[in-house]
Order: structure tokens, then sequence, then C-alpha cells
């Protein structure tokens, strides 16, 4: 029997990342790195990257999953050289994203882990529901930026 979150869950997931990819879908090197908005604001290869990693860390925290390697400091500093292969890559984590969501994944709400992957503040531990949860609503927050950043472009 599926769960009913889960299966939410997996609709909301596809939705965002279907958006991520047609913010990118036929952009230029120039229109993916470029700041439209200024210098304070994250070009569009920044806001999809940060996104993507962000998402798949919450929701390997939230299924139980052993954590991807992420480097965050290093998702502000992305540079897409090339569109087709950054779509390429999306694609891929976009695919990694949604497998942590299918099948027989593991989901007890109220079990608790910790994130890793920032060292410059202590995390306390959340819930598997908190990490759920918030994984969707941080790349709904992202998918609206990146939505934003693509009609200033």
């Amino acid at each position: 029997m599926s769960d009913p979150t889960i299966d939410a869950a997996r609709d909301i997931l596809g939705e965002s990342l279907d958006e991520l990819s047609r913010a990118v879908a036929g952009c230029s090197a120039d229109e993916l790195n470029r700041r439209p908005m200024g210098d304070d604001t994250n070009p569009l290869a920044v806001i999809v990257a940060h996104a993507v990693h962000s998402t798949r860390s919450w929701l390997s925290l939230a299924t139980q999953s052993p954590p991807p390697e992420r480097d965050r400091p290093a998702e502000f500093r992305v540079v897409a050289d090339d569109p087709d292969s950054f779509v390429s890559w999306l694609d891929g984590i976009s695919a990694e994203c949604r497998a942590l969501l299918d099948g027989g994944v593991v989901y007890d709400p109220g079990v608790t882990a910790t994130p890793t992957w920032t060292t410059d503040v202590p995390h306390e531990p959340v819930t598997a529901a908190w990490a759920l949860l918030h994984a969707l609503e941080h790349l709904g927050e992202h998918v609206g930026h990146a939505q934003l950043t693509r009609q200033a472009l």
C-alpha cells in the first residue's frame, strides 16, 4: 500500500523539478550566468544548482537514504559554461531526487536525523517529516526565484 504523504510529495516534487527545467530550457550560457537584477542576486545556474542539491540532501535525510556528497558553498559559485551539459546535469540530479521518493521508499515521519552538509553552524536533529516538508518548501521557494529570474532575462 502506498503512503499518501509520499504520493503527494512525489507529485509536488515532480511539478517543481519540471518548473526548474522549464526555467533553464533554451537559455544560453550568458543567460544562465547573468545576474539580471544586480550583483546582490544569484544567476539562474546558481539558483537551480543550490535548489536541487539542497532538495536531494533533505530528501535523503527524510527517507533515511545515504546522504550525497555536498559542498554547499560551491553551489553559489556555479558557472554554466555549456547549456546542454547544464541541462543534462539537471536532468540527472532531478532523477536522483525523484528516485528518493519512488518505489519502496523508507519513510517513518518520526525518525530523527541530523543534517551534516554544513559545518559552519551546529545543526539540531530534525524529524523525517520536517526534512520532507522542508525539502519541498525550500525547492518551491527557489522555483519562484528561478521563474522570476528567467522572466527578467
